[in-house]
Parts: structure tokens; sequence; C-alpha cells
């Protein structure tokens, strides 16, 4: 009898006991960690990430479960502003680093047809420029002082017999004369050894192009073959601009985009110019392709090796837009935070495209009209986490974006 009482007043102890620790769970109140606002629990406790106390949050009864309430306080606090978004026009525009090169399009080159020894240049640096038809060079060559003096000697036979023989030295005269201009003689330097009946040791050669000589690999006293060349010229009137375009790149080029090209060394001046080319092959090694925006030179200031920016502008197209700061960005996607109510925001994914300046393209989570958070939606973002313990992003539906 003794012990059966012993154990009913143990019993009666250890259930006072239980109903003194015991805390009524509250639906309406919820307990999360300052430092690790993830961590969500309904009793009291510890954090069990960093082992603070969890603080207690009420709920707003009038807030549903995927909007966030804001007081006005709060919301002048955290800077929130809003925006109707609204359709407008915007653009692409592409920053290439590039160089200004040579337009090989304009390129010459002045080649010996005769093989010979140079006596004299009369062009000696890099750089220098040539008028065409100036005096070039002047090269001994045996085989062209006998073709001279081919051309001589059937002059002086039509002189003598003419009237005597039955030989047509027009013919002959003609075939010289042929084989002088094939190896670069003019009718000038022609008709001169005709007149004066004797030819010089050296003959002097004419630039056949204009433009400023970009290589010289002949010295006074080089021998030069047939074909071989003499200078390499380049006209600056018009210049390349060759740009870096990496292979992620390519898909935002267009050949009829405007194309204008800062020039950093002229005070950021800029020049319209058009692609002229691009190539179709990329390097393996660095998986960068090249193209090349023509553009004028008046005056010749630009200089190549000078460089360069192009910036490649694509045609406008009208579409929705927001500021890029309303756009909060992951690895799960882009969302922005639309106003619902005077006090509550809700938040969207949205899907995003081009980017102009400051702005960035909606295409698709948003309608015309909507009035959407462009100031602190960081800390929009920041707050939700903090109540929910969660992601907003989480409760999206991602595979139909």
């Amino acid at each position: 009898m003794r012990y059966i009482i012993i154990v009913t007043m143990a019993f009666f102890v250890l259930a006072s006991c239980k109903s003194k620790n015991e805390i009524p769970k509250d639906p309406e109140t919820y307990y999360t960690c300052s430092m690790d606002p993830q961590v969500v629990e309904y009793k009291p406790g510890k954090c069990p990430i960093c082992k603070m106390d969890l603080t207690p949050v009420k709920k707003s009864n009038g807030e549903k479960k995927d909007e966030l309430e804001l007081s006005e306080q709060q919301i002048q606090l955290g800077n929130i502003q809003t925006d109707t978004i609204h359709s407008g026009s915007i653009g692409d525009q592409l920053v290439l680093t590039a160089t200004l090169n040579f337009d090989q399009m304009k390129a010459s080159s002045v080649s010996s047809r005769v093989m010979g020894r140079v006596e004299k240049l009369y062009y000696k640096n890099l750089g220098d420029y040539v008028k065409k038809g100036s005096a070039l060079y002047e090269l001994y060559s045996e085989e062209l002082n006998n073709a001279r003096q081919e051309y001589l000697l059937a002059l002086d036979r039509r002189r003598v017999f003419s009237n005597e023989s039955v030989i047509d030295f027009e013919q002959l005269i003609q075939s010289a004369k042929n084989k002088l201009l094939l190896w670069g003689l003019s009718d000038a330097q022609i008709n001169e050894l005709a007149e004066k009946k004797k030819a010089t040791a050296t003959t002097t050669f004419y630039s056949t192009a204009a433009g400023y000589i970009t290589q010289l690999d002949i010295r006074e006293g080089d021998y030069v073959m047939e074909g071989g060349p003499i200078v390499k010229l380049a006209d600056l009137s018009t210049l390349w601009a060759e740009a870096q375009v990496y292979t992620s790149q390519m898909a935002d080029i267009n050949r009829n985009s405007t194309a204008i090209v800062r020039l950093p060394d002229f005070d950021n001046r800029e020049i319209k110019g058009r692609i002229e080319f691009v190539n179709p092959e990329i390097n393996p090694d660095t998986r960068i392709n090249l193209i090349r925006v023509s553009v004028p030179n008046p005056g010749n200031q630009l200089k190549p090796g000078m460089p360069a920016y192009v910036l490649l502008k694509s045609p406008h197209r009208k579409s929705l837009s927001l500021p890029i700061d309303a756009v909060i960005r992951d690895g799960r996607g882009a969302t922005v935070w639309v106003k619902t109510g005077t006090h509550t925001f809700k938040n969207k994914m949205v899907t995003i495209g081009l980017e102009s300046d400051d702005l960035i393209e909606i295409k698709s989570g948003l309608n015309e009209g909507d009035i959407v958070v462009i100031s602190g939606a960081y800390l929009l973002q920041s707050e939700y986490i903090f109540k929910r313990g969660a992601n907003p992003m989480a409760g999206h539906d991602m595979s139909n974006m």
C-alpha cells in the first residue's frame, strides 16, 4: 500500500513539471535566426548553425503567403521606390577592343620586272610618301641594256635600209618596243631613247602606285630577281579597325549594325564606319575571331597601330524595359518585386533580354502597367528571407521560363 502511494505522488509531480515547461504553440508566431534566416522553428530555442537564441517573428494577419508586407516606416527607411512599366524602345550595344591597321584593299607592291642590280634608291625610309609616277630606283640590267640596243639597232636599220630592203622594219621595231614595255619602261622613256639614240648604263624606274612605304627590303647595291619586290605601299585615306570578338559574342554580330570607332588618343573621338569583313575562321587556341571596320582618314591624322574601340549598335525595337537594378539575378534566374497593394509586394520571375546603358529588356513575366520596385529590391529580398526563411524564387515554376 505504501509503495502504491509513493508511485502515485511521483506521477503527479512529473505531470506538474511538464505542464510548467511546455509552452503553448502560437500558429501566428515562428522563430528564426538573425544570422541564418533560413532557419525556421515553431518553438524557442537555439540556432543549430550559430547557436544564437532564435528570435520570435509575428506573422501579419493580412499578409498572403507569397507576399511581403512592410510598414510605411520600413518603406521610407529602405528607400523603396516603384515605377509603372511601359513599352519603349531598346537596342543592344557591343563594345570591342580594336587596333587601327592598314586597309589591305588599298595596299600595293612595286616589283622589278627584270633581273639586275639596284644602283640607286630615291626613297630609303619606311613611312616615306611616294607619289605615283615619281622616280623610285635605278637598275643596272644586262638583259635590259641588250633589249634597248636591239630597239636602237632596229631604228637604225629602218633608217638605212628602208628603201632597199623588203624586210618589214616596222614590225621589228614594234616587237623590240613591246619587250621594253613589258620590262617596265614607259612610252616617254622609249621615245627619249629613240631621240638620243644612246642608252645609258642604268635605267630609272618609276612608281606605279601612290602611298606610304610600309616595307623596304632592298638596299643600294642589292641584286633583285625578276618579280622581286622593291617596296610595299599603303594608302592611308581609309584604315581598318580590327576588333577581337569572342566566340560567345559572335551571335550578337550583325553585319548591318551601325559601327562606331572610338579613338581614346583623340579625346574619345567617334567615327562612323561599316563592317567590311568578318573572319569565317576562329583561332582554335584563343577562341577569338576578327572583324574589320573601315573608317575614313581625312588628312591622314590616324595612324596604323593606334588603339581603338568598336561599338556595334543593333537597331532599336519596341519592348518592355526596366532599370538594371530592379532585376535580381542569380543561378536560378531573374526576378523582380511587384507592388500589389499599399504596403504589399510580390516577387515575380521574368525572362530578360538585351541590356543597353542602364536598361534591361523584359521579354516575359510582366505586363504593361505593372508597378515594379526599381529601388530597394535587394532589401525586399533580404526581408522576405528573414521572415519566411526561404528564397522567394523557391516557389516559382522555372520550367516554363
